[in-house]
């Protein structure tokens, strides 16, 4: 902690500044936080402030440290030091990955299927050192097992650098590729890699082709994107490994391309021009194209059509109100369809010969998510799965297609441990403001009481993402101090259907925001918890509902976490150079074109709906080399807060000098960051520890 503990929060300075559309002006005074040079930081200014936020963090969480220290000390406890994935074979080798006790990161291994030594193949701490951040992208071994593909970032820009290495030599190839934010995918008989580069606003536009040992001057583009300046995109192997996929797309249209592995320059194959609003993927088996797509139904079908004609689509699995297919993956013998029915996970087991006859994968919990997970051969009698609940820790199983049966392998071991049969969970309906019934998953202790109690709620709710009602160690600190911890699946995400995620974007925007604001009212209404005693949290789209809610509804919460919030929606949409923005219209809208939309998204925007009341506390984190929220939205968004809030709240911005959007690196990093966050509610909530 800093030695020099400042007597009072930092003000920022306030620079007149405004922009003007649609006959609209909108004074940003905060405006000048961002550095002009972005994404290089240098502004003495804006530096200065923001350490004056970081030194105001650490003065005020410096009579909480010792909170902090025995939170840490507990979540660590939870977690199993020397651990390791289950060993799961590809080609001639079996692959996993450790880690050793006391150690960030992970090391990788590889051993013969017919027994032999264990040979480490990549080691994530001797690639970390000397680095304050680090994160290994891609991982990829060549089909014939011989060399392996990776990427790193060790800034959190997320600008990844590939390098090749030869596994039976323990070498690395001079073969380099700086700035890639892509896969690296292997063609031409394991003599060619696939990338794509990132470009000055962090877009792949390209899937470009390295021949090993050649000059990167030399690389070939197979595909670039010209069209669409919000489109990225992406390379892959189908089912066979026969066939390089090139997909292109944004949020909510997609076109694909396909060229043979063994010729990637040949003439691709367009499988069927984008047409907005449709999405597609694909695989192909034998010959024949399959297409996962949702042109005639918003829950997606499932449709085959030959290589000869790839826009012919037949359906081979109609779209249904009930069953939402989220996905699809071929094997030789079979099959396997995934979705959800009522927000739950399935798991679908299909013959080729008769595709409507199916085998599901049966759980037993009531609430739970599954999925495949880690089956990387074509050829596959017994599928790899994961499965977790609230209360279930995250679990391998092996399910063997023959007998039906599920064999567990590993189940995620807590080391200062832990009984499932002392806590509870259960999934509630929340009737939401329109009559439209909303899902909460809630865990907490079957001893914690009657009467209300304290309650952390949590939501994302965009983009079509599903939180799913996991297993979490960190979660149990709040959870054991008489917490109940809830998960509000709002619109916005895709939890009950394709249907439940366009109820929450674009001009259905506030749905998402009014969702998880009834869900709190409603399970205090249930007994669990009362107004004041409500905290909340959420990164990213999910920060900027905390921002929208902070607004709308302040008196309801106790203490409100913020990561890496998206808050200063309306400015970032209206910036076309931002990273992400092009690419972003088709969920919030483009306020450039459409005066709708300008209003529309000004009447949430967080940071431009900020006003003289009373706020809760909040804790709010930003990272400088942040591509996706950057870090002047939080910083704007606190500047403003401090300038207009009316009550003696905290109010504390951490910004990681040296990481990213998802903060700090490294697994005892990023604990103690949740222990902060733990510390932080138990502490304005006033809960004894």
């Amino acid at each position: 902690m800093s030695t020099s503990r400042p007597a009072a929060p930092p003000k920022a300075e306030k620079r007149d500044f405004s922009y003007s559309h649609h006959g609209i002006t909108i004074a940003d005074p905060y405006a000048w936080l961002r550095d002009p040079g972005y994404p290089t930081v240098e502004d003495k200014d804006v530096l200065a402030h923001l350490e004056a936020e970081n030194a105001w963090f650490e003065a005020r969480m410096e009579p909480q440290q010792a909170l902090v220290d025995e939170l840490f000390k507990e979540m660590k406890a939870r977690i199993k030091e020397d651990d390791s994935t289950v060993p799961q074979r590809r080609g001639d080798f079996l692959y996993w990955s450790e880690f050793e006790e006391g150690a960030e990161y992970r090391k990788y291994y590889r051993k013969p299927v017919g027994g032999g030594d264990a040979q480490l193949i990549l080691d994530e701490n001797e690639l970390a050192e000397g680095h304050e951040y680090f994160r290994l992208g891609t991982f990829s071994v060549s089909q014939n097992g011989k060399l392996l593909a990776y990427s790193v970032d060790t800034n959190g820009s997320e600008r990844f650098t590939a390098r090749v290495k030869n596994l039976e030599t323990g070498e690395h190839l001079a073969d380099e590729i700086p700035g890639t934010l892509s896969g690296l995918v292997w063609v031409m008989g394991d003599t060619a890699l696939v990338y794509g580069l990132a470009d000055e606003n962090w877009r792949v536009h390209d899937a470009t082709l390295h021949v090993l040992g050649t000059p990167l001057s030399e690389d070939i583009e197979l595909y670039r994107e010209t069209l669409d300046e919000g489109f990225r995109v992406g390379a892959g192997l189908s089912a066979q490994e026969d066939w390089l996929v090139i997909s292109t797309g944004d949020n909510e249209t997609s076109e694909v391309r396909l060229v043979p592995a063994d010729d990637p320059t040949a003439e691709p194959i367009l499988v069927k021009p984008r047409m907005k609003g449709v999405e597609y993927d694909v695989d192909v088996r034998d010959g024949t194209l399959w297409v996962h797509t949702n042109d005639d139904h918003v829950n997606f079908r499932l449709a085959t059509a030959p290589l000869d004609a790839p826009d012919a689509w037949e359906t081979l699995i109609e779209g249904s109100d009930e069953f939402y297919l989220d996905g699809f993956e071929l094997f030789r013998d079979f099959f396997v369809t995934e979705g959800r029915v009522k927000g739950l996970d399935q798991i679908q087991l299909r013959s080729y010969a008769q595709p409507d006859l199916v085998k599901p994968i049966a759980f037993a919990e009531a609430s739970f998510t599954a999925g495949l997970t880690n089956n990387p051969e074509y050829h596959q009698d017994i599928l790899r799965l994961s499965y977790q609940s609230m209360v279930t820790p995250d679990s391998v199983f092996d399910y063997h297609v023959e007998s039906g049966e599920l064999e567990l392998l590993k189940q995620q071991e807590i080391p200062s441990g832990y009984d499932p049969e002392a806590y509870t969970t259960e999934r509630v309906e929340i009737e939401a403001r329109d009559g439209t019934m909303i899902p909460v998953s809630v865990v907490m202790r079957k001893d914690r009481g009657d009467g209300p109690g304290p309650l952390h709620l949590y939501a994302y709710g965009a983009y079509g993402f599903a939180v799913p009602p996991g297993f979490s160690t960190t979660r149990l600190s709040l959870v054991d101090r008489g917490f109940a911890y809830a998960i509000a699946h709002i619109r916005g995400g895709d939890d009950l259907g394709r249907k439940w995620y366009l109820q929450g974007k674009l001009n259905e925007r506030l749905n998402t925001f009014t969702d998880f604001v009834d869900v709190a009212k409603g399970l205090a209404a249930k007994g669990f918890t009362e107004e004041g005693r409500i905290s909340i949290s959420g990164g990213s789209a999910g920060g900027e509902l905390m921002g929208v809610v902070a607004n709308t509804d302040p008196q309801l919460w106790g203490a409100i976490v913020a990561h890496v919030p998206f808050v200063d929606v309306l400015a970032t949409m209206l910036d076309e150079s931002l990273p992400l923005t092009p690419g972003e219209w088709p969920e919030w809208g483009n306020p450039i074109l459409s005066k709708q939309a300008f209003a529309y998204i000004l009447s949430y925007s967080p940071y431009d709906q900020v006003v003289a009341q009373d706020y809760p506390p909040m804790l709010v984190t930003a990272g400088l080399n942040d591509p996706r929220v950057t870090y002047w939205e939080p910083a704007k968004w606190v500047a403003k807060l401090r300038e207009l809030k009316t009550d003696g709240n905290e109010l504390l911005l951490k910004t990681n000098m040296g990481a990213g959007h998802g903060g700090k690196s490294g697994r005892f990093e990023s604990i103690r960051e949740a222990a902060e966050e733990v510390a932080f509610v138990l502490w304005q909530l006033g809960v004894e520890t």
